[in-house]
């Protein structure tokens, strides 16, 4: 029998022992006991307390019995880190104080000094990782690849056009390429931090990535996303990279240095494989149909475990983060019905 977890099984196609779950979002708004703890107040004080960051890591691992935790923390943790001005607003999102706007402001964006600057980090990574050590249970680490972490610094919070984005890729495109570069040394430094710490797999962010075409991804996105991937082989931890609205950008994605890719809810896994080829897979029921009568949420669960077994490997996930209003026992349902069910059904789909 293998010695990995069910997760890194999976991750390395291998046949795990049953279907392995996690959600992106677990630890959060969804579950009273976080919001017990936590209050109100900016996440990222919260994340600079390991007491609670550690605690709000285990929460969902007790409450659903998933296959792995992810940290508590936040994309932004590293500029934020650095002293560039920026502040996450509850309901919000990430806030630049002064958005990025000229190659001036390159010098407020230093290198990341991991002990000076992310020792909570780090001990909140060791105190979970202790935890987690007698379970089968993964820690995932993560960070923002550099293009959805420029978004904010650039457009100075959240988007639906990304108009200053765009126009600063088109107008500078030396600038733009030399901001994504130090992003993506700071993320770098933000994962090695986590991996040396404990955490055993890592998961790279680009949420934003959808708003590009296929030509702006491979031109202004893919080459600082493949730099961080590639920067992190040698820790030899398995890598996730996801990212919303991203189906056309799919097969760009698996040649990343990903070994995991991630995918919404908007491509069913099986024409997700054709497109990404002999990657293991993540995802990808919507998150709204947590929201749907039980029979439904079901059915659906069972089609994507059907159609996750056409890839190497295939870890259940949400196709986007847990939505704050979820009931926590529609996700217990999906916890249980994936583990009870999934190798039989991947088996019957194959």
């Amino acid at each position: 029998m293998s010695s990995l977890s069910p997760f890194l099984e999976a991750a390395s196609g291998q046949e795990p022992r049953h279907t392995p779950v996690w959600f992106m979002r677990q630890a959060g708004r969804s579950l009273p006991e976080y919001r017990a703890l936590r209050g109100e107040g900016s996440i990222l004080e919260a994340i600079k307390t390991p007491e609670i960051a550690a605690e709000v890591t285990l929460q969902p691992v007790r409450r659903y019995g998933v296959d792995a935790a992810i940290l508590f923390s936040d994309i932004v943790v590293p500029v934020a880190a650095i002293g560039f001005g920026i502040d996450v607003i509850p309901g919000r999102g990430p806030v630049a104080e002064h958005p990025f706007t000229s190659r001036s402001d390159l010098t407020r964006l230093r290198p990341l000094e991991v002990d000076q600057d992310i020792p909570y980090v780090i001990e909140t990574v060791r105190h979970v990782a202790a935890e987690l050590n007698a379970q089968d249970t993964t820690l995932i680490g993560f960070a923002g690849a550099p293009f959805t972490v420029a978004s904010y610094l650039v457009e100075g919070g959240p988007s639906r056009t990304f108009t200053k984005v765009k126009a600063l890729m088109y107008q500078d495109p030396e600038l733009w390429d030399d901001l994504v570069a130090v992003l993506a040394d700071l993320s770098i430094s933000f994962l090695r931090a986590q991996i040396n710490a404990g955490a055993q797999a890592l998961q790279l962010f680009d949420s934003w990535a959808g708003a590009l075409s296929p030509n702006e991804y491979a031109r202004f996105a893919l080459p600082a996303t493949k730099h961080v991937l590639e920067s992190v082989s040698d820790l030899k931890v398995p890598r996730i990279l996801f990212g919303v609205g991203t189906g056309e950008l799919l097969g760009q994605m698996a040649t990343s240095g990903a070994d995991v890719v991630g995918v919404d809810w908007r491509v069913p896994l099986d024409e997700a494989t054709q497109r990404i080829g002999n990657h293991p897979l993540q995802g990808n029921l919507d998150p709204a149909l947590c929201f749907a009568p039980v029979d439904a949420l079901e059915d659906a669960t069972r089609d994507i475990l059907r159609r996750g077994a056409k890839a190497p490997g295939h870890i259940f996930n949400l196709g986007h983060g847990v939505l704050p209003e979820t009931d926590p026992d529609m996700l217990k349902r999906v916890v249980d019905l994936v583990h009870n069910e999934g190798r039989t059904l991947a088996k019957e789909a194959q």
